[in-house]
């Protein structure tokens, strides 16, 4: 009975002996640059997004790099380097599920790096007939890939991206000449 459970708690947790996966780690306030460059001198793979920000003053404009996501690191790690990943200065504890150690699917990580700006941008295609509701793909840019619900087509044209894995819903306005319509989970052409 105790050798069941401990499978079920390996399975549970998705740390892998000889496997790295994604996982999330929370993080003290305004520390992820330092903990991102802390975990890669201990070799430990590490994920950041980092997005420009620009805030005008009266007399100066000044751009800031700020991670997208505030108190979040993402880790690339197998089961031998959680211990070293907890043990670095101002890491808080890995994102859980209750006591459940959750993975990131590798298609979001891929969807943070399209929202921070790291993937080639291709042609536009343009389309006209768009409802809020509709869902849609991104064809062009840097979000390209990236699927979502329209929330409104007047004025603001922006959508939805749920990243359901790490909680997170994303509200970013798009071009709606960069979507294309998908239709019962089918792409239409």
């Amino acid at each position: 009975m105790k050798d069941n459970k401990s499978n079920i708690t390996s399975a549970i947790n998705q740390l892998s002996e000889d496997k790295k996966r994604w996982f999330a780690v929370y993080t003290k306030y305004k520390c992820e640059k330092y903990i991102a460059e802390a975990l890669s001198k201990k070799q430990i793979e590490v994920y950041l997004p980092i997005v420009e920000k620009t805030k005008r003053y009266s007399k100066k404009i000044k751009h800031f790099a700020v991670p997208l996501i505030n108190c979040y690191v993402f880790v690339h790690i197998q089961k031998d380097e959680y211990i070293r990943t907890l043990e670095t200065e101002y890491v808080l504890k890995f994102l859980k599920n209750g006591n459940d150690l959750i993975a990131i699917p590798e298609s979001e990580i891929n969807i943070l790096k399209c929202v921070a700006g790291e993937t080639v941008a291709i042609a536009p295609i343009g389309w006209n007939e768009y409802h809020a509701g509709e869902d849609v793909e991104v064809i062009s840019g840097q979000l390209s890939g990236m699927t979502g619900k329209i929330v409104s087509k007047s004025g603001k044209r922006s959508f939805v991206i749920d990243l359901e894995t790490i909680g997170y819903q994303l509200r970013i306005k798009v071009d709606f000449n960069l979507l294309r319509p998908m239709h019962a989970g089918q792409l239409t052409a």
